[in-house]
């Protein structure tokens, strides 16, 4: 039997034995970073996320993450609700594989295709919610931090020089190889910058965010938020960095200038679902989204460290997401006018 083909088997009977589900048809769907996902069809045509963890050393975390996604949902958010074990437990942690199960959502898509048009309300509203409801999460309270803590400069330029003495020592490179040698090498030479663009920046505020709200996570059913799933476990991060993972996707920036519209729109419905919401937080969102992305090596470095992740998708976002750094490194001035201009 294939390795894929003991999998499914696995699943089939992890789903009998620790859900009292039947399930009639298995499907592998889109895999997760650390986890294999599966549509599960009930005998009785119910349908239900299987989320399988391939780390079973990180069940502590993926348990806390479950627990965030919860938190939320019991305020009201448009997350799946988890499905427990028959023995009341979030994850099925005994025994393998090691999973978790979730409400199906049908006839949703991902964000990755950009925000468009009524979306950003949409989301800046969910997000507003979101960000209302986080904030009172028991675990860390709302605190301003100074906002050179978004990206450790030196850290990055040590990175990016490993990096671009790594490609330089090889040969043969691939096309994608060529042109993170090449980002690596211009982000490298900007790093003055975006100490600087951090440096101008007033404190800003951290809190527990959802902490991988990139555009796969978030689910549309036309131009309304079908639901928000992916949730990490809870950290304090900056609400502008969150803010910026969706609002300043590299998808939707590389659209076009719409974004520079479609932005100030987000970020109004975000204060009006979050009224607390600090305005420097808020106007702050492109700044620390170009000066977050500039000082990343992701995903230039996958081809080294994890080569199995590299194909055509993971390329493209690759170019996009560099792209998208020097479109609003270009537009920071302009851009940031316009939100001050909207949320005055």
């Amino acid at each position: 039997m294939s390795d894929d083909g003991r999998l499914l088997g696995g699943v089939a009977d992890r789903l009998v034995v620790a859900y009292g589900i039947r399930p009639a048809r298995i499907t592998q769907i889109a895999a997760g970073t650390a986890t294999a996902n599966f549509l599960v069809t009930e005998e009785s045509g119910g349908r239900w996320f299987a989320k399988v963890y391939r780390d079973g050393g990180g069940l502590e975390r993926e348990r806390a993450a479950v627990e965030l996604a919860e938190f939320a949902r019991a305020g009201g958010l448009p997350v799946p609700g988890v499905r427990r074990t028959c023995a009341g437990e979030l994850v099925a942690e005994n025994g393998s594989p090691a999973m978790s199960v979730w409400e199906y959502v049908a006839d949703a898509e991902t964000a990755e295709g950009g925000l468009t048009g009524e979306r950003w309300r949409a989301v800046g509203a969910v997000l507003g919610r979101l960000h209302r409801r986080l904030a009172s999460h028991p675990a860390a309270a709302p605190a301003r931090i100074d906002a050179r803590g978004v990206r450790d400069v030196e850290r990055s330029r040590d990175l990016l020089d490993r990096l671009i003495s790594e490609y330089g020592r090889r040969s043969g490179l691939s096309s994608f190889e060529l042109f993170a040698l090449e980002a690596a090498r211009e982000k490298r030479s900007m790093l003055d910058r975006v100490g600087g663009i951090l440096g101008r920046l007033p404190e800003l505020t951290q809190q527990i965010v959802h902490g991988d709200l990139a555009s796969p996570n978030l689910l549309l059913r036309g131009d309304e938020v079908a639901a928000v799933i992916d949730f990490q476990p809870p950290t304090s991060r900056f609400v502008s960095w969150e803010i910026a993972r969706i609002g300043c996707d590299p998808r939707t920036i590389v659209l076009g200038d719409q974004w520079m519209t479609g932005l100030p729109e987000l970020l109004v419905a975000y204060r009006e679902e979050h009224p607390a919401a600090r305005p420097d937080d808020l106007v702050a969102t492109v700044a620390v989204g170009c000066a977050y992305t500039l000082a990343s090596t992701y995903p230039l470095a996958e081809p080294l460290h994890n080569p199995d992740a590299v194909d055509p998708s993971l390329e493209a976002y690759g170019r996009a997401r560099h792209q998208a750094a020097l479109l609003m490194l270009d537009r920071l001035d302009e851009i940031e006018a316009v939100l001050r201009d909207h949320l005055s």
